[in-house]
């Protein structure tokens, strides 16, 4: 696998946020594709209090050369103070869909002619 692949979590507070970060991440080409999960009761610290709130998880996958692009676009889309975002290295997968992640990801300025 000549570029890795990342999966990338991030958590988002409700649907319609979720889906517009997708939606542009995928639009931008720093994603592949964005699953937008069920949502999950998360239970945290945050300024030496426990919370809990409902919040609906993203997997993004992309490559890591799109990584910091990526996460830039997170952060400024991204309504937390502090967003978790948490990337991982896909150490195996099926070839076919490596290549297409690593295909889908390539920036519009990049791209051969006539796609």
């Amino acid at each position: 696998m000549p570029e890795p692949v990342l999966i990338v979590l991030c958590n988002l507070p409700d649907a319609d946020s979720a889906a517009s970060v997708a939606r542009m991440l995928v639009e931008r080409r720093l994603a592949a594709c964005v699953n937008i999960l069920a949502p999950a009761r998360s239970v945290y610290r945050w300024k030496n209090e426990i919370e809990q709130a409902e919040e609906i998880p993203l997997l993004i996958k992309t490559t890591a050369t799109r990584y910091a692009a990526l996460e830039v676009a997170l952060i400024e889309a991204h309504p937390y103070e502090v967003p978790e975002i948490l990337a991982f290295e896909a150490r195996s997968g099926a070839p076919a869909y490596l290549q297409w992640v690593v295909e889908c990801t390539v920036p519009d300025d990049q791209l051969p002619d006539g796609l």
